[in-house]
């Protein structure tokens, strides 16, 4: 149920850029939530694009391009479940983000392109995410999006919440402390 959320400069994309992007961002969020493409996981993969008027980005105390690289400024927020990523997995959401709009921008042929895309991923903790007016867990989108809870992608989720309920525990938090998942497996001891 990954969401990415790109702002950039008034102009920045054109009429035919702004879908060739929104096309290539859907395909990594198709990947972050572990390659499925079912219907389920795209009706959870959204882009939303917000334009930013240009008197009101400001680099380096400038408002030109003055500290810009070419491919131009990018802030692009991504809001995940917590505990669905691990490190690497981060890694190759921010080199993908950049790679596609360094590409749709036309600016591959320069290796600093990229330097003003900035890609900042939020991990939404488990029991705040809702559709439908009801509370899902991270267990209920693994479902949606068709990610098997016995992959090895699923047996880390687990291993996390496992651990992040015992840390709980160990710190005296009370049983039903949410940002745990209930449904797989790692209820906190009592």
């Amino acid at each position: 149920m990954p969401i990415m959320r790109v702002s950039y400069p008034y102009g920045a994309l054109d009429a035919a850029q702004k879908p060739q992007l929104a096309q290539r961002l859907t395909d990594e969020l198709i990947a972050m939530e572990g390659g499925a493409g079912t219907r389920g996981g795209r009706a959870f993969a959204a882009i939303l694009m917000t334009e930013i008027a240009a008197d009101s980005w400001w680099i380096g105390g400038h408002l030109d391009g003055t500290f810009v690289a070419k491919a131009g400024k990018f802030l692009v927020d991504v809001s995940i479940p917590e505990g669905y990523m691990n490190a690497a997995q981060k890694t190759e959401v921010h080199v993908a983000v950049n790679a596609a709009i360094v590409a749709v921008t036309g600016h591959q042929a320069d290796a600093d392109a990229g330097a003003n895309i900035l890609v900042v991923i939020h991990e939404v903790p488990e029991g705040n995410w809702g559709a439908d007016g009801k509370t899902i867990s991270l267990g209920e989108i693994a479902t949606a999006v068709g990610l098997p809870k016995d992959g090895e992608r699923f047996k880390w989720v687990k291993k996390y919440f496992a651990a992040k309920a015992r840390a709980l525990a160990a710190a005296g938090y009370p049983p039903d402390t949410g940002g745990v998942i209930r449904d797989v497996e790692t209820i906190r001891p009592k």
